[in-house]
């Protein structure tokens, strides 16, 4: 089996692509080549069993694209994007590799004619205020930042290739994704991560908004789990609606905290310093803050219950099970 993976070298790519070669299989087969394409050159890793090609371009290149799409990929994994306060900020940017991007690598696979299963990272981004306090898998959607429009726009030609035969595609729907190691993206929701990565290091972190601010979260290990799930389930179930909503933890900022000084104290807690943003904060209020997602937990996609798990499964995965601030 060949997989691809468009944006790599961001953190969902890398863990996507570690979790592949580790397992050297997806859905019973082994994958014995895996694709890595991002802007800047994705790191270059692997095994005996699974050979991996990095490939540095910009997937709106629609040369590129179409070379990589030459050997046929069996899977692909679409992660590449600019993040949401990035899109924001410079929307002739965002609309090129979030939009102009899609398009182009579905028309990459459009051509080369050989219905390969797509799955392409869409966000609850597509969602817009006034919101429910609990989102059902039917409320419409109503996205109110460049980057949710690009994705909702990502979708609807995801459902038409799709219809049309072109690919098996399957849209997820991902809540923030936290705790996520490394360093700050251009994402407004990097925030929600920072306040209890940092403070786990022993490093400060900036709070940009109010603690009663309520948002959904799942972590990269349960997000990595999403993929997977989606390339080698069975599709028939979804009939023509190809975009799910993932499951989720609701949890406020100060429930956020609370599960940080549950596991490193106040020391850690006392890292946090408030900066009130008033743009983080117009971005991230209108953002969903619970879901549902029945459709999705009935096809066997499965997250974290609590905020709590979220945090120790960024500590076992990052720290080795010990936090350095209590190292």
């Amino acid at each position: 089996m060949h997989v691809l993976i468009t944006g790599a070298a961001g953190m969902l790519g890398r863990k996507l692509a570690e979790r592949l070669v580790a397992d050297g299989t997806l859905g019973g087969r082994p994958v014995l080549k895996l694709t890595l394409q991002d802007l800047q050159t994705p790191p270059s890793f692997g095994s005996e069993e699974t050979a991996v090609l990095p490939v540095a371009g910009d997937i709106a290149d629609h040369v590129l694209v179409e070379h990589v799409m030459a050997e046929k990929p069996d899977v692909i994994f679409h992660l590449a994007a600019l993040a949401s306060a990035g899109a924001e900020a410079d929307m002739e940017k965002g609309y090129r590799a979030n939009l102009d991007g899609t398009r182009g690598l579905f028309e990459a696979v459009r051509k080369a004619n050989y219905a390969p299963r797509l799955i392409f990272a869409s966000t609850v981004a597509v969602y817009g205020a006034p919101l429910p306090d609990v989102i059902d898998d039917d409320f419409a959607l109503t996205p109110l930042t460049s980057y949710g429009t690009a994705k909702a726009m990502g979708e609807l030609l995801l459902g038409d290739y799709t219809r049309r035969g072109f690919f098996d595609g399957v849209a997820l729907r991902l809540p923030t994704i936290c705790v996520r190691p490394g360093e700050p993206n251009t994402a407004a929701s990097g925030f929600f991560s920072s306040i209890i990565r940092e403070p786990l290091a022993g490093k400060p972190a900036i709070l940009p908004v109010g603690e009663d601010l309520r948002h959904v979260f799942a972590s990269p290990r349960a997000a990595t789990g999403f993929f997977l799930h989606a390339a080698t389930m069975e599709t028939e179930a979804l009939g023509t609606r190809r975009s799910l909503v993932m499951p989720s933890v609701s949890a406020t900022v100060g429930e956020e905290i609370e599960a940080l000084r549950e596991v490193a104290g106040e020391k850690a807690v006392a890292l946090i310093r408030r900066e009130p943003n008033e743009e983080i904060a117009r971005i991230v209020s209108a953002w969903p803050r619970a879901f549902e997602a029945k459709r999705a937990r009935d096809l066997g996609f499965e997250a974290e219950t609590s905020f709590g798990d979220i945090v120790a499964a960024h500590i076992e995965d990052e720290h080795g099970g010990t936090p350095p601030i209590n190292a």
